[in-house]
């Protein structure tokens, strides 16, 4: 793969995997190690994909695996330690995102990461079943159950 393909893609998909590494660990600096990560696995291998939704649901799901992968490690298990999310280098648009966003964050990651797939990222079920490797109904049960956190967190609906 040549410099300026590999430029495109990551200036394409970079913001994606870094803020679903970011939401899965909560830690600027692992998720900036996991985006490293996961772009080295992307230029090392010779993938061709039919477009551009199957290479970003290939890199979401090697996101994914790389923050699983880190939580069990020993490394992590040992340094339980993370960034203030003021601190993250987040931009919102509006107060409310902001408030919203923090309110995901604070939730347990299973509820982060399907949270972030299906508002932020904008993955149907199905799609976050193949990426994430739960059952479609598993994934329908923590989304229901982080909108129910997210109503007693943020104590209002939802209308994302």
């Amino acid at each position: 793969m040549d410099h300026d393909k590999m430029t495109e893609i990551y200036d394409k998909y970079s913001k994606a995997v870094y803020r679903m590494a970011f939401a899965y660990c909560k830690n600027k600096d692992d998720a900036e190690d996991i985006m490293q990560d996961v772009f080295i696995r992307r230029f090392s291998a010779d993938i061709e994909f039919e477009d551009e939704t199957k290479e970003k649901s290939w890199l979401m799901k090697v996101t994914v695996n790389k923050c699983r992968d880190m939580f069990r490690s020993l490394r992590y298990k040992y340094s339980l330690t993370s960034v203030p999310l003021d601190e993250a280098n987040l931009v919102y648009e509006t107060p409310e995102e902001s408030e919203v966003y923090h309110a995901v964050m604070s939730l347990p990651a299973k509820y982060r990461t399907v949270i972030h797939l299906y508002y932020y990222e904008e993955y149907s079920i199905k799609e976050i079943s193949c990426i994430t490797g739960d059952r479609e109904s598993a994934i329908q049960t923590q989304l229901f159950r982080a909108r129910k956190k997210l109503k007693e967190i943020l104590g209002k609906e939802l209308r994302i």
